[in-house]
């Protein structure tokens, strides 16, 4: 793979990286397809850079899975509640472009715990008090995620910068 192959595939990555942090692109699939394209051009010795590239990734997306789903059901916020945030979260993304993700998570989270809660008295209170628990923890599964496709990223550049 030339130069322009290489620069390619590091525009690729660089937006895979952004798309992490923005909610707009597959940030982690856009990632491993490029790399997945390096390995396919350069051959021997890039499938192993690939692959351990793909295991760091595939090992983040894992744990931006369970580690803050532990942390959320331990806080006491129930399933349904983050399935109605996660609904609300899409519906939110194709309402308003970009930033409608996150607000309809926020939205959807609160409504289900205030609908869930028993509390009478002191119902938004306690909703609010889950809302911002799920935030913390969505926010680390993004740290996880991006911190797993950083750590990607710098393998394939070992892998770039041996192979030339």
């Amino acid at each position: 793979m030339g130069d322009a192959g290489l620069v390619a595939v590091a525009l690729a990555i660089a937006v895979g990286l952004v798309g992490i942090v923005v909610p707009v692109l597959p940030g982690t699939v856009l990632i491993a397809a490029a790399t997945l394209v390096w390995a396919l051009f350069e051959g021997g010795q890039a499938w192993l850079w690939f692959s351990a590239a793909v295991v760091l990734m595939a090992a983040g997306q894992v744990a931006m899975y369970l580690l803050p789903g532990r942390r959320m059901t331990r806080a006491g916020i129930r399933r349904t509640t983050l399935l109605l945030g996660a609904l609300l979260g899409v519906v939110g993304f194709f309402v308003i472009p970009v930033v409608g993700l996150p607000i309809g998570f926020v939205l959807g989270v609160f409504l289900g715990e205030l609908l869930g809660v028993s509390k009478v008295g002191n119902r938004a209170s306690a909703a609010w008090r889950s809302t911002v628990v799920a935030l913390k923890n969505v926010g680390l599964s993004v740290a996880i995620e991006a911190g797993a496709a950083l750590l990607a990223t710098v393998v394939w550049v070992a892998g770039a910068l041996s192979l030339r």
